[in-house]
């Protein structure tokens, strides 16, 4: 019997439910990989959770919005989240990026202009004059392999499917 903890020399990435938490800067890689995201903030006594497409700019994410309950809620005093995510279809393999700090509106009419350098363009018409920029305190993310829907089964799948027929 074999004590190893990692038997046959498999790798994380050749176990089909291994999670690899990513370094620093493969988090900051991946969130320059793509251009959307979710934005969470706390509204009221609630949280509420908005797409966003945004930019990375040396170590911090800015984004462009309207006024209204996202850019107020943003620039308030409680902290934010943005979540960016993909998957390769060739492979299969999936990640997701999350970064938390604080947002806060970009007015510095210098600031602006190197804001606008970005080519930071919203998929919504409308004026966005807004720039916001997060400073995260923490970035974390993680890497896995997408499993066959089949791989997800459990007993209770056949007793809600059976209460449908």
């Amino acid at each position: 019997m074999s004590t190893d903890a990692n038997p046959g020399g498999q790798t994380s990435k050749d176990q089909p439910h291994a999670v690899e938490n990513l370094d620093h800067h493969e988090c900051w890689r991946l969130l320059r990989s793509v251009s959307v995201g979710r934005l969470a903030v706390w509204v009221d006594d609630h949280p509420d959770i908005f797409p966003i497409n945004y930019k990375v700019d040396h170590g911090t994410l800015v984004f462009r919005t309207a006024v209204g309950t996202k850019l107020q809620a943003a620039t308030g005093d409680t902290p934010v989240a943005v979540e960016a995510d993909g998957v390769d279809a060739d492979t299969g393999i999936a990640w997701s990026v999350v970064a938390k700090g604080q947002a806060a509106p970009v007015q510095n009419p210098e600031e602006v202009m190197d804001t606008v350098g970005l080519l930071l363009f919203p998929w919504q018409a409308g004026k966005k004059e807004h720039f916001v920029r997060i400073t995260p305190d923490t970035v974390t993310g993680r890497r896995f392999k997408v499993v066959p829907p089949m791989t997800w089964w459990t007993p209770l799948d056949d007793a809600t499917r059976s209460g449908l027929e």
